[in-house]
């Protein structure tokens, strides 16, 4: 667009030219498309026409991968159900039974469940190191995809992306980056050298805790695949869905604004308070700020339940981003299905804290977390 993001955010929607000049794309709740006649059929499938069935494509969903795509600055995107099956047609748009997935170890804990317990029933081969550590030397002849998140979930290590996207480029690798955490605002990996750039846009990107959607964005011929794959897997997000998301979109940069300001106080605070063992909180992320997540250990110094129960107005979830502020339990939800030495290894413990700052003031945020540690303290 040649704008600033905080310009392309709010105007990323499609520009109408025909029909009724709505400033708002309408919301297309059909399942379906009329044909004039049989040849009107066939101009689906020559590409003369754009829409079918909306499981193959709808103006909302083109919409919203269009739009991701831009924030990105990746030049094609698609929508999809959720974060997880953008992650899975993602993958599937680079690798093959027979091929290798080298993949960080400390991911979202659905993400190492379908890379380690599904996409192995598709005969594709995974394996889990630490990114920080020596990457070529886990390489196979098989392997085709290097996979990881730019802040990883939960304990926020900001992943060097220029070196992995080095490590890539030098084997002839893809690479796949999941940015939900940073979100577009922050960073913007295929800048950096990623071919594929995954969100769960259930998080930031819709932004209000109403919506399921994952985005794609990358490589056109990759995107051209994985839309494929999309199809016929049945991952399709709904028209409604995607509106919602498209909505959040044109906010994201002042809402992100405030979380990362909000984030940082907060995890200052929580340094100092007693009753905490350890602060995760990211650096050196972007000029604009180091993300919207703190994660806090109080294993040692309080009690993880007299501590949840202690919350008062925030809310206990198994997810984050909206612009509320909630807290969730990784070894209890998110992480719960990896294996007990892998959540040693990362730290996975009983008492870790995930908390998802939201926008409110963020006065009432540090003082409500402090009440319940004060509670909760040993």
């Amino acid at each position: 667009m040649g704008h600033q993001f905080d310009t392309k955010s709010v105007h990323v929607t499609m520009k109408r030219t025909e029909g009724i000049p709505a400033k708002v794309t309408p919301i297309h709740q059909t399942s379906a498309f009329t044909f004039k006649n049989l040849q009107d059929i066939e101009n689906f499938f020559t590409g003369d026409r754009d829409y079918l069935y909306t499981r193959t494509g709808n103006p909302n969903t083109d919409e919203l991968g269009r739009a991701v795509a831009q924030l990105e600055s990746a030049p094609d995107g698609i929508a999809t159900s959720s974060g997880l099956s953008a992650i899975m047609v993602g993958i599937l748009s680079v690798a093959k039974a027979g091929d290798h997935v080298l993949a960080s170890t400390d991911l979202y804990g659905g993400t190492y469940e379908l890379l380690a317990n599904e996409l192995t029933d598709f005969g594709i081969e995974v394996s889990f190191i630490p990114f920080e550590q020596d990457i070529e030397s886990h390489m196979k002849d098989n392997t085709v995809l290097l996979y990881t998140e730019s802040i990883t979930n939960p304990l926020l290590r900001v992943e060097d992306l220029d070196r992995v996207a080095q490590v890539a480029k030098k084997h002839q690798l893809k690479l796949m980056i999941d940015n939900t955490f940073a979100t577009p605002y922050l960073v913007q990996p295929y800048d950096k050298g990623a071919n594929l750039v995954v969100h769960s846009a259930t998080k930031y990107l819709g932004g209000h805790s109403d919506i399921t959607a994952g985005a794609l964005s990358g490589d056109e011929e990759l995107i051209e695949v994985a839309r494929k794959k999309c199809v016929n897997l049945g991952a399709n997000l709904s028209p409604f869905e995607a509106w919602l998301t498209v909505r959040g979109l044109k906010t994201l940069s002042v809402r992100m604004e405030r979380h990362v300001k909000n984030a940082e106080q907060l995890a200052q605070a929580m340094s100092k308070h007693p009753g905490v063992d350890k602060v995760y909180y990211p650096t050196y992320v972007s000029e604009k700020g180091n993300g919207a997540i703190v994660t806090i250990d109080i294993t040692g110094k309080a009690d993880e339940e007299i501590f949840f129960e202690s919350l008062d107005w925030i809310k206990i979830v198994a997810t984050l981003a909206g612009v509320e502020t909630t807290v969730s339990y990784p070894i209890g939800t998110s992480h719960r299905a990896l294996p007990k030495e892998t959540q040693d290894e990362l730290g996975i413990t009983k008492g870790l804290v995930r908390i998802s700052v939201g926008i409110e003031d963020v006065s009432d945020i540090i003082q409500t977390m402090e009440k319940a540690l004060d509670k909760a303290q040993k």
